[in-house]
């Protein structure tokens, strides 16, 4: 299978090393900083509008950007059918059986996903986090490295869930919020705030889509 990554970023190089871990290979990196499509050793990059060149049949998309409001302002842009993002989970991660992992989510290396969780899509769950049971990760969510979901927990669309954070059983955690890094939440946090601290605590408010 081949991949088109949609920005061409850091966080896209992660995802290149763990789409070639499961054997295939990244044929175009598309970002808006490029002018025109041009060739650049094995890849063909140039602006995100050029995607319509580039798809066929044995092509899946990512969208590698971290930003959760620009991943789904791109998705909403390029108005792509489903079945034609890819999801990419690094041979090492850990996924039950009895859990589901939507189109176009990223799943890190050594990421653990246990029983009867629902990671929804255009997630990332990044290096090392753990999302114990029952739990939800709904669209455009990012779980940052090292940060656990105990069971039950459920993370709506849009939020971000720092580095090394945990977060009690069966909380909920709003839209479009941001957790600091490190912190620990103990009670529900609502839309569109960031929390941060031990344990966390609202410190502002925040945009419609987290800006």
């Amino acid at each position: 299978m081949n991949y088109i990554l949609i920005g061409d970023s850091g966080h896209g190089k992660v995802i290149e090393d763990c789409i070639r871990a499961n054997g295939h290979q990244v044929i175009a990196k598309l970002d808006d900083k490029y002018p025109s499509l041009f060739k650049m050793g094995s890849y063909m990059k140039g602006p995100i509008t050029a995607i319509g060149n580039l798809l066929d049949v044995n092509t899946k998309v990512v969208i590698s950007i971290g930003h959760n409001a620009i991943r789904k302002k791109i998705v909403e842009r390029l108005q792509l059918k489903e079945e034609l993002y890819g999801t990419v989970i690094h041979p090492s991660a850990i996924i039950s059986p009895s859990s589901k992992i939507g189109y176009g989510t990223v799943v890190m290396p050594n990421v653990v996903v246990n029983a009867d969780s629902l990671v929804d899509n255009h997630v990332i769950l990044n290096t090392g986090c753990i999302v114990e049971h029952d739990c939800i990760a709904g669209n455009f969510v990012h779980i940052s490295p090292s940060a656990v979901l105990t069971g039950g927990v459920i993370v709506q669309e849009g939020t971000q869930v720092g580095a090394r954070t945990s977060i009690n059983p069966t909380i909920q955690i709003g839209k479009w919020s941001m957790i600091g890094a490190g912190s620990t939440v103990i009670q529900n946090i609502p839309d569109h705030v960031t929390a941060v601290g031990v344990p966390a605590k609202i410190i502002k408010e925040r945009g419609t889509f987290g800006d």
